[in-house]
């Protein structure tokens, strides 16, 4: 059999075995489907009231767009769970031929087989996830951001709209393509879309909701930053604990200083982020290429914005495949070692959640360990990219791309 024929038979598996887990693993990965996606849609489909426009929502405003397609694949199998896992699927097939193609770049086979494998690490909360629609739009959008970078804007600015991550992505071609201009033009025209829609709509005042949503939230528990605040909790340190947010639905974590900590993590973040962007801007001032810059700088950006987080949900470590997915077809000798510590954070994950999740919500040894080896695994992460920009070799004449 061919490359190609072994690549989709393999898709074909992993996407059966992921699904199929979400229903038999514990702690109900595939839990947000049928809890908050389903009732949120329904209440759009029934005229009971659009999240978003007739009321603030955590999401930005495109996120509803695939709540409400999963109802046609679910209402065929009599399930919305499994409608969206179909949905899920259909998109990662678009992303997985455009990425496959014919079948004949090993660069671009050995990337296929990175992220089915990564998909398999992480299990079932990266398919029941709203991340699991952003990832296929991301890749497909990084494969073609040189060739097609209106194409390639316009896909990133959508996922960002039903998820805020991929801004990280367009930030970073904003910096290291040479065709700016397409990059912001794509962007603006799906941002001016969204908002004046939901102004016309008549929820203007719940446009940017989801906005002031992030930044108010406290430390959930799987959080990098909130590790010393779960290890206070699991020694029985007075005033540390795990609760569970009735209004945000996720369980978080408490004690000493910790509104303190709150409060400084969203500038560390930005400034985080900022002084990497500009790492990377004064690279593409010394004429360092594309593709030898996009890379480190996009998972750099991506890897801050999961490790300076308040928010560390499980999913959130399908952010960092697409990058790994292209920097294994444009140069998989540099990327190979990079794209093993992401499987290592993936298949951390699932075990974190949703095998041991128990242990972290009351805490026992074991998966807090894991869940810390994850977290210490993002920061070498983190630091390897911002390492590896630092370190790019400025050319002694002006790169093309």
């Amino acid at each position: 059999m061919t490359n190609r024929v072994v690549l989709w038979i393999a898709f074909a598996v992993v996407h059966l075995v992921v699904a199929w887990l979400g229903f038999f693993m514990p702690n109900e990965p595939m839990g947000d489907v049928y809890r908050v996606y389903e009732p949120w849609s329904a209440a759009a489909w029934e005229g009971r009231g659009i999240v978003g426009v007739t009321e603030a929502w955590v999401y930005p405003q495109l996120a509803l767009l695939p709540m409400l397609l999963a109802h046609a694949p679910g209402a065929l199998l009599g399930d919305y769970t499994l409608g969206w896992a179909v949905l899920v699927t259909a998109v990662d097939a678009v992303a997985f031929a455009v990425l496959v193609g014919a079948g004949r770049s090993h660069g671009r086979v050995v990337a296929a087989w990175f992220w089915l494998v990564a998909i398999a690490c992480l299990g079932p909360v990266g398919m029941y996830r709203l991340d699991g629609m952003t990832v296929p739009l991301a890749i497909i959008a990084l494969l073609w951001l040189v060739g097609r970078p209106w194409a390639a804007s316009i896909l990133l600015a959508a996922a960002t709209w039903m998820k805020v991550w991929p801004a990280a992505l367009l930030a970073a071609a904003l910096v290291a393509i040479r065709r700016r201009g397409a990059v912001v033009g794509g962007a603006a025209i799906v941002t001016a879309l969204v908002i004046g829609g939901v102004v016309a709509a008549g929820g203007g005042a719940h446009a940017l909701g989801f906005v002031a949503g992030q930044t108010g939230r406290g430390l959930q528990v799987e959080a990098p930053i909130s590790a010393p605040y779960l290890w206070g909790a699991l020694l029985r340190v007075d005033g540390f604990w795990v609760f569970y947010d009735q209004e945000l639905l996720t369980f978080q974590v408490t004690g000493s200083q910790v509104d303190v900590v709150i409060a400084v993590m969203t500038p560390v973040l930005a400034v985080t982020a900022l002084a990497i962007a500009g790492i990377g801007a004064w690279k593409a001032s010394r004429g360092v290429s594309f593709v030898r810059l996009f890379p480190p700088l996009a998972l750099a950006l991506v890897a801050a914005l999961i490790v300076c987080n308040k928010v560390g949900s499980p999913q959130f470590q399908t952010w960092l495949f697409p990058v790994i997915v292209l920097g294994l077809v444009v140069d998989r000798r540099r990327w190979a070692l990079p794209g093993v510590l992401v499987l290592a954070v993936a298949g951390l994950t699932q075990l974190v959640y949703p095998v041991l999740y128990m242990g972290i919500l009351y805490p026992e040894p074991i998966a807090v360990t894991v869940l810390s080896v994850r977290n210490l695994l993002l920061f070498a992460l983190l630091a390897w990219m911002v390492v590896r920009l630092v370190r790019l070799p400025v050319p002694t004449r002006p790169a093309l791309v």
